[in-house]
């Protein structure tokens, strides 16, 4: 069975307990011919030439979809069947290999994960001389402009870029590369601009309140209304308060507090009645910067796993793809 959606490429043998099922949309049924190992069918489907075979039949698609056409002139290398099962165990045995290898890696990606929220966690949990304060008393939260998408620009307003939702990474960080651009009048960018310190919390969907830093001014670049923007008074250190969002972020906060509505939106008037407790200003930028120095040697590992699992599946496709083309003899590596 082969996925052929905007997903295609995705192979399976069909299990007994589901022979005689009907398949859904989307996927295709392939009968292997008599004296063919199956097998090994599976395995070339996944080769890297397999796959190049499909994306030239696609070109340039909007929808990107494998048509039964192209699938079934699929070319695939048929050596005799000893070799054709020869070949499938050892990509069995193989893969195998790999996968257990990457399945370790996600596994300790997934404890430095733990050790990372546990690490901002532990350096927030509040003494009994921090204070609680809502944030509207320790700073100044904006949403971002509305796209004026159909309306007339007026006179004197100028594209600009912008920042949306999409630019609030998951890292924390903000996108400033090749933003999109709307109309906006020298007023507008004076109230949207964004500054060294600024933290920006997305305004609603899957990642609501999902904060990013701005650690430089970015002149020039405004925000759209799928941001809030959070500008921190002498009260408070703007980076803790970051690592303070972060961690309401990541307890689900927004989910909790407003689990009765389907699509939640951290309007300015929720996001300034939510309260953080906060030590001393002094305080507030130590705990800063330990996260900070904490949290990227963290990352740094998490990186370096990530490439780790990315080299082994390069290596997993490099591997099919000598296999089933002959490049690699499987009777010298047995």
């Amino acid at each position: 069975m082969v996925s052929i959606g905007p997903s295609f490429g995705k192979t399976m043998v069909v299990p007994k307990e589901l022979d005689g099922a009907n398949l859904t949309q989307g996927t295709a049924r392939v009968a292997v011919r008599p004296g063919l190992c199956t097998r090994y069918v599976v395995w070339a489907l996944q080769s890297q030439t397999s796959v190049d075979f499909w994306e030239s039949s696609i070109g340039g698609a909007t929808f990107r979809a494998l048509n039964l056409g192209p699938l079934a002139e699929t070319p695939i290398p048929l050596p005799a069947r000893d070799e054709q099962r020869a070949i499938a165990d050892y990509l069995d045995r193989e893969t195998a290999r790999i996968d257990t290898l990457m399945d370790e890696q996600q596994r300790l990606i997934a404890m430095l994960r733990e050790r990372r929220a546990a690490v901002i966690s532990t350096a927030l949990t509040p003494t009994d001389s921090w204070l609680r304060r809502r944030i509207k008393h320790i700073g100044e939260t904006s949403l971002g402009k509305m796209l004026d998408a159909g309306r007339a620009v007026r006179p004197g307003d100028e594209l600009r870029p912008y920042v949306r939702a999409a630019d609030v990474r998951a890292d924390g960080s903000v996108n400033l590369v090749d933003l999109n651009q709307m109309p906006f009048s020298e007023a507008e960018m004076e109230a949207f601009d964004l500054r060294s310190g600024d933290v920006l919390l997305i305004e609603g969907g899957a990642t609501v309140g999902r904060p990013g830093f701005m650690f430089e001014s970015a002149p020039g670049v405004a925000f759209q209304k799928t941001v809030n923007r959070l500008r921190v008074g002498h009260q408070a250190d703007a980076r803790f308060v970051y690592w303070s969002m972060l961690r309401l972020y990541e307890l689900a906060y927004y989910a909790n507090h407003y689990g009765s509505v389907s699509f939640v939106h951290l309007t300015g008037e929720k996001l300034r009645e939510i309260e953080l407790s906060l030590p001393s200003v002094d305080e507030q930028r130590v705990i800063a910067a330990h996260l900070d120095e904490q949290t990227a040697k963290i990352d740094a590992l998490i990186a370096e796993t990530e490439r780790f699992i990315e080299l082994a599946r390069e290596r997993r496709s490099a591997l099919i793809t000598a296999a089933v083309t002959g490049e690699l003899d499987v009777r010298e590596v047995a």
